[in-house]
């Protein structure tokens, strides 16, 4: 089968699949509510902030606080994406029709991740205007210095999520499986090494944690993190790739099952 055949049947896959428009709609509608419910609140309480506090006010920052639970339904759509049709057996037929198990996984995850993409743009850009309308005088402007490439990235991470989400359910092949994987690696293990001092130095080399710096604007005054918004960006797409090579190596070896 020619790789756009391909190309096509996957995309045909994920629109015809209730499951995985609603994810994306979920993703959309949390982030950019739960954005603009924290950045009224943040409004509201900027007069309150210490000197210090205000110095690190990083208001485009704060329109992204939806990212942590957008990025739940995303880590969601990009499982069910790829086991699916592990969980219906349909797997058997997508391998028979298209032998060659590197174009089939790659042509799945091509299609995935530019639908991720244009929904995690769209999503970031609509987050960040209507947070910032929330936060009134204390908003940011997109041709601010560090704005836009901050709005671009929130797009580059959410997509990354899901990228990331599809090379373990590849690898894993369950949905549960992956989803009680990815659930507790990324709202339990990495808040806790992220925030116990001990652990501080290696939670930040965590896929969200580095990748997040990205949507960062405004440094904190405290702040010792040896990368940049890029470089962690960086660290979390070598993390994706490592997730999709295993996914990649593991499909070619294994029967269809």
């Amino acid at each position: 089968m020619a790789v756009t055949q391909v190309v096509r049947s996957e995309w045909t896959k994920i629109r015809s699949v209730a499951s995985t428009v609603w994810t994306l709609s979920l993703a959309v509608v949390v982030t950019i509510a739960l954005g603009m419910l924290i950045s009224a609140l943040s409004r509201n309480e900027f007069d309150s902030l210490s000197a210090r506090d205000r110095l690190s006010f990083d208001p485009t920052f704060i329109s992204f606080a939806g990212m942590s639970l957008g990025q739940l339904a995303m880590i969601v759509f990009g499982v069910l994406v790829v086991s699916n049709e592990y969980s219906t057996g349909m797997i058997r037929a997508s391998l028979a029709a298209v032998p060659r198990r590197g174009t089939f996984l790659l042509s799945k995850l091509a299609v995935a991740t530019a639908l991720a993409l244009v929904v995690s743009m769209a999503t970031s850009f609509a987050t960040f205007f209507l947070g910032q309308a929330m936060l009134g005088e204390h908003k940011a402007a997109l041709g601010d210095d560090g704005v836009l490439r901050a709005v671009i990235g929130g797009g580059l991470y959410m997509t990354l999520i899901a990228l990331f989400s599809m090379g373990v359910a590849a690898m894993l092949r369950s949905p549960m499986l992956s989803l009680g994987i990815l659930m507790p690696f990324f709202f339990l293990i990495s808040n806790i090494l992220g925030n116990v001092d001990a652990t501080k130095k290696v939670g930040r080399f965590l896929p969200d944690q580095a990748g997040s710096r990205i949507m960062q604007v405004v440094t904190p005054l405290d702040d010792d993190t040896p990368y940049g918004p890029w470089g962690g960006l960086g660290i979390m797409a070598l993390w994706v790739l490592a997730a999709v090579v295993g996914g990649y190596v593991l499909l070619k070896r294994r029967d269809a099952q």
